[in-house]
């Protein structure tokens, strides 16, 4: 099959695919394909019918699709970080933790979370016990630590011990105070 011929069909349902043409369209994909893209495949990684391996395969290439579309400033850099951390915390979740691969490792999604906080628990604090007299520049930017701290909760039971922990254990207790 032609991924070209997949483009003029955009209405085709793609949960019927196999792993195999899901990743040929990925690849070619672009802007709306590749969300739709990776709706389907993260579907198929979510089917409890499908054995674990295939499961993690499909996550993987929803995660492919997710990253991808910020390829050509077609995504926004959040959304897709706060995708990519909810799909991982899903599979540590429900299809076990794997330190031999860093997309399925808590250790590695701690750190990576941690990489796209700009403030401190502290600093996102303070902000947010006055946001409503705040520029929406800054509004935006604690609505955006929001978001890409959703995942906590689920995530900070599955790390050791140790910093990386303990700043995301601050976070998920600032969370609910941001806007």
């Amino acid at each position: 099959m032609s991924s070209d011929a997949h483009r003029d069909e955009p209405a085709r349902d793609m949960s019927t695919w196999t792993l195999d043409q899901l990743q040929t369209f990925i690849h070619d994909a672009h802007g709306q394909q590749l969300e739709t893209a990776r709706v389907a495949a993260q579907g198929h990684a979510y089917n409890s019918s499908h054995p674990l391996e295939a499961r993690r395969q499909c996550a993987k290439l929803s995660l492919l699709a997710n990253r991808r579309m910020l390829d050509n400033a077609e995504g926004h850099s959040a959304r897709v970080a706060q995708q990519d951390f909810m799909l991982r915390t899903w599979v540590i979740d429900r299809l076990g933790p794997d330190d031999t691969d860093p997309d399925w490792s808590p250790e590695a999604l701690a750190s990576d979370t941690l990489d796209t906080l700009t403030f401190t628990p502290t600093q996102a604090a303070g902000l947010a016990e006055g946001w409503r007299d705040l520029p929406i520049e800054q509004i935006r930017e604690l609505r955006r630590h929001k978001n890409l701290t959703a995942h906590l909760e689920s995530l900070v039971g599955h790390l050791t011990p140790g910093p990386a922990r303990e700043r995301l254990v601050a976070w998920a207790a600032t969370r609910p105070l941001l806007p």
